[in-house]
Parts: structure tokens; C-alpha cells; sequence
């Protein structure tokens, strides 16, 4: 049990700084102002499980499936890297919400789904950052090729923490517009969308300072 709680405690930790679902949620509200609240909810639910997925995969095959395709984890940062910063520019530049009132649409209840695993899961929840972070973990696991019990149930446990924390923090969302009101959502709205961007572009140099570095050791 201490060996478990030990990995769970180090997934968690390294984990959930870079999901930062609290750091998400104006992000995600932003993104789904047009919906009901209930339909919110559903997604909210929704996007935990794909984090989760993602994440458990990540940390168990992540590397096989890298491995497979010839993809190294710099590619992945520098491709990742790219999308983030593409989104965080889009958000950046989002119209005010009184300058969209008079282009809201109507929404269906399976509508918000779509939306569910891209732009909402990846890259903005788990994103590239996220997504190597797992592979490292994994790939530096004890008994990782032979799938211990051990290893297995410290990743679900961890990953479920992770996934329940963006529920949490998503779905709760509006209390949190609430409580700011309209202005202070929209500074912390810009202000997220701005280090959205540079965490794109951190993440893009980490890739390509690995990448340029192997091409000059040639």
C-alpha cells in the first residue's frame, strides 16, 4: 500500500499542474457559454473520461505506440506545441461576450458532445505537455513491461483523481463566473488565453531544442 500510494502521490503531483483544470475552467465556460447548464454537466462528465483515457493510455502504451510509428516525444512537443499556441490565439482573440450576444445559436443536446474530446480535451485539458509527461512516468515505472498490478492500480488511481479534479472544476465553472462576475471572467479569460500561448510556445522550444541539439551533435 505505501508503494502504491507513493506512485499515486507522484502521478498526481507531476500530473496535475500541467492539466491545471482549475486554470481551464474560464477557458471551458468561455468555450460552452451558449449551453444549458445541464448540457454543460454532461460535457463536463464527458471530458473527464476522455482525460482519463487519454492519460492511462499514455502512461501504459504511450511509448509502444511511439515507438511503432517512429515518433519521437520532441515531434510530439513540437506538433502539440503548435496546436496549443494556434488555440490559445483563437481564445485570445474571442469576441466579448456582449459583442457575441447577437450571434448565439441554438443548441441541441447532443451538440456540446462534439466538441467533447477536440478542442476540449485535447489540447486544451490534456495536452501534449500532459500527454509526455505520462509517457515519462510510464515508461519510468517499475515493472512497466510486465504491467504490474501494482503499477496498474496506482495509474488508475491517479489518473481518476486527475480526471474527477477537471469534473470538478469544469461542471462548477458558472459558480466561478459568478463570483467574479463579467469582468473578472473576461480578464482571467484573457489573461489564461495569453499563458495558454506561451505555454504553446514553451512547449514547441522544448521539442525543437532537443531536435536542433541532435542535428549539431551530428
Amino acid at each position: 500500500m505505501t508503494e502504491i500510494a507513493k506512485s499515486v502521490i507522484l502521478i498526481v503531483s507531476a500530473l496535475f499542474p500541467i492539466v491545471n483544470p482549475l486554470g481551464g475552467s474560464p477557458m471551458f465556460l468561455a468555450l460552452t457559454s451558449d449551453y444549458p447548464a445541464q448540457a454543460r454537466r454532461a460535457l463536463s462528465w464527458q471530458i473527464a473520461i476522455n482525460s482519463w483515457i487519454l492519460l492511462l493510455g499514455s502512461y501504459f502504451i504511450g511509448t509502444h505506440v511511439l515507438s511503432f510509428f517512429g515518433i519521437s516525444i520532441p515531434v510530439v512537443q513540437v506538433g502539440g506545441g503548435l496546436i496549443v499556441i494556434s488555440t490559445g490565439w483563437a481564445m485570445l482573440k474571442r469576441p466579448d461576450q456582449d459583442e457575441r450576444r447577437d450571434v448565439r445559436r441554438d443548441t441541441s443536446a447532443e451538440d456540446p458532445l462534439r466538441k467533447a474530446f477536440y478542442p476540449l480535451t485535447l489540447p486544451l485539458t490534456v495536452g501534449p505537455g500532459s500527454i509526455s509527461v505520462a509517457i515519462t512516468l510510464g515508461a519510468n515505472a517499475p515493472d512497466h513491461s510486465g504491467f504490474h498490478p501494482l503499477t496498474l492500480i496506482a495509474a488508475v488511481i491517479g489518473s481518476v483523481l486527475i480526471a474527477l479534479s477537471v469534473f470538478l472544476c469544469y461542471a462548477f465553472a458558472d459558480r466561478l463566473a459568478r463570483a467574479v462576475g463579467p469582468s473578472g471572467m473576461n480578464v482571467i479569460l484573457r489573461l489564461s488565453s495569453f499563458l495558454l500561448v506561451c505555454i504553446g510556445v514553451q512547449i514547441l522550444w522544448n521539442g525543437l531544442r532537443v531536435l536542433l541539439g541532435s542535428v549539431l551533435a551530428h
